[in-house]
């Protein structure tokens, strides 16, 4: 098998995560992405060049997010952030999940992605949300939000947060969105502090065609799972479909009510 590595050399236990990983992949053809070869004193490659079987993050949720903006590999993730919502294992288990990965021992999981456009260009697609949200602090902008050119929302507010299943327990949730069973299609559009209470969040079918423009054209930022950042005019549309590509995830069948309990709920 052909893997891969990446990892948040920022968090401090990652470069011994790392040797770890490699002791246990012994045999095995590697890639290391280029800025923990880079600290390890070896030669690497960018994520988007890594031609693999399986993508080994190290570090949080937000590691997995930008490697799967990057590549379409499976993910499995080994939690050294603090939560790890999206992680597989925690580092303790990295010899048995490696074990089992490299036997096949494992299952793929699915997730919906959203396509994100903004004025015609694409962008990096979204696994979690991609949010539309002002530019300046304490500025609120009047926004309206269609589905299949039906407008369901015209508001004023901070923002527009548009999440997938995968994203529902993410910031949708800090701003009062459900939760969504990941094997739901659906999507949900969720307003940031908006001006009127009676302003909630909506749960549309994951097929529908979801576009968000600004009433009166005043500067925003499109951010994209928290990881990608484009400005915006204000002129611009925005539209949001449901992507050709999925995140893949390496999953040893834990379900995600278990996952929510242990990650979410256990900790309020």
């Amino acid at each position: 098998m052909r893997f891969g590595i990446t990892a948040n050399v920022d968090v401090p236990d990652a470069m011994n995560i790392c040797n770890r990983v490699l002791k246990a992949l012994e045999g095995h053809e590697v890639f290391l992405e280029t800025g923990l070869a880079k600290k390890l004193g070896m030669k690497g490659k960018h994520v988007h060049e890594m031609d693999v079987d399986v993508l080994i993050t190290i570090g949080g949720d937000g590691t997995i997010l930008r490697s799967l903006q990057r590549n379409q590999a499976p993910i499995f993730g080994i939690n050294a952030g603090v939560l790890g919502f999206l992680t597989e294992i925690p580092a303790k288990d990295i010899d048995t999940g490696i074990q089992r990965v490299i036997r096949g021992d494992y299952v793929i999981d699915e997730r919906l992605k959203l396509k994100t456009t903004v004025g015609g260009k694409r962008l990096y697609d979204s696994v979690n949300e991609t949010v539309v949200h002002t530019a300046n602090i304490a500025k609120i902008r009047q926004f309206q939000v269609h589905v299949d050119d039906q407008m369901v929302m015209d508001v004023r507010a901070d923002g527009i947060i548009v999440a997938t299943p995968t994203g529902s327990t993410c910031y949708a949730m800090s701003v009062g969105a459900p939760i969504i069973d990941p094997r739901v299609d659906a999507v949900v559009i969720a307003p940031m502090a908006p001006f009127k209470f009676a302003a909630k969040p909506i749960v549309v079918p994951a097929t529908s065609n979801i576009k968000l423009k600004l009433e009166r054209p005043k500067p925003c930022v499109v951010v994209v799972d928290g990881q990608e950042m484009h400005k915006m005019s204000g002129n611009e549309m925005v539209e949001l479909t449901v992507s050709e590509n999925r995140g893949r995830f390496i999953s040893f069948g834990r379900d995600f009510y278990a996952r929510l309990r242990d990650k979410l709920m256990g900790s309020l």
